[in-house]
């Protein structure tokens, strides 16, 4: 099952030079495959172990996961071999216009001048999808995968050599209040220790009262009005486009590759069928033969790319809204 950047695998660890027999859990921070793996031991399922790992990774990973945003997921069940994918993804409010990005004589903006700020943000999804996943495949009590992100958020974390890298490398950051203050203090080296006493009564809130406490009350006017107010690219972002978000269940993309049935995550995502087209041209080759840092595979699978990723740009979008001809 994979989830932004998780991996949870119901297969504890059978040790560091041995596969695991029982779970495995892989995600891009080890806070967060601790939460998750610690969940599987006690019982929970892949999806329990995602959602406490996702909680961790909002906390740890901001940079690049968390419950502001979206994602995709997928869940195969091995007693019914049947494969779920979960459309977490973000959404646009209602007051959005085409034109939001261009200028006002309709010159396409900066990408760095579009890419913060209130017009960037999209209707939160991840939560909203876990809670979903979480009722047809949770097992332990929806509070429980909460505690290990509440913990860290109140007692704090080390801060990561890749977090502390990319608050030095930001330029945005200062622009932002909320952001500096957090960030942008003098012990924000790696390794100091960051807290966020904020987040933990977030989720204390999500922990008690569900998903709906995120897309409703306090936190969804907070949420508005810091799209709204923002200091760079205001956008509206109103209480009734969050509240309004409902993630979907959508019908996994399966294709066969040689001896393998393969399924990916179907469209508004591209990842999935660009990688079954790759694949699909290739399979007439014997790619077995051939060294992986060759001339020859580089070009056949370059060649593929380019192809896929032509008629990803040119046909691939949110199937709400557009036809995808995805057969």
């Amino acid at each position: 099952m994979l989830i932004a950047g998780i991996c949870a695998v119901i297969s504890a660890c059978a040790g560091t030079t041995e596969m695991p027999r029982r779970h495995m859990i892989s995600t891009a921070n080890p806070l967060a495959s601790a939460a998750g793996r610690d969940i599987l031991r006690a019982g929970g399922s892949a999806v329990d172990a995602a959602i406490a790992a996702q909680a961790v990774l909002t906390l740890v990973e901001p940079q690049s996961s968390g419950i502001g945003g979206g994602a995709f997921l997928m869940h195969f069940r091995k007693s019914a071999r049947r494969v779920e994918a979960y459309d977490g993804r973000e959404t646009a409010p209602t007051a959005i216009r085409p034109d939001v990005f261009m200028t006002a004589d309709g010159k396409r903006r900066n990408f760095r001048d579009v890419s913060t700020g209130g017009a960037a943000v999209g209707v939160p999804g991840i939560l909203h999808m876990l809670a979903m996943a979480y009722r047809d495949h949770g097992t332990l009590p929806w509070a429980r995968l909460f505690e290990p992100a509440i913990a860290l958020a109140e007692n704090g974390f080390a801060i990561s050599p890749r977090l502390h890298g990319m608050i030095r490398a930001s330029k945005d950051l200062k622009d932002f209040p909320a952001a500096r203050a957090y960030f942008l203090t003098p012990g924000g080296a790696a390794g100091a220790i960051l807290r966020n006493p904020a987040l933990a009564d977030t989720y204390k809130r999500i922990a008690r009262d569900g998903a709906a406490a995120f897309y409703g009350g306090d936190i969804a006017r907070d949420i508005s009005a810091a799209v709204s107010g923002a200091a760079r690219n205001p956008a509206k972002m109103t209480v009734d486009d969050i509240a309004g978000y409902r993630a979907k269940k959508r019908g996994a993309i399966c294709r066969p590759y040689r001896q393998w049935r393969l399924c990916a995550m179907p469209p508004p995502t591209s990842g999935g069928i660009t990688t079954l087209q790759i694949l699909g041209l290739l399979e007439r080759f014997d790619m077995a033969r051939i060294a992986p840092s060759s001339v020859q595979a580089v070009h056949l699978i370059s060649e593929a790319s380019r192809l896929a990723y032509a008629d990803r740009r040119r046909y691939i979008g949110d199937p709400d809204f557009v036809s995808v001809p995805v057969d």
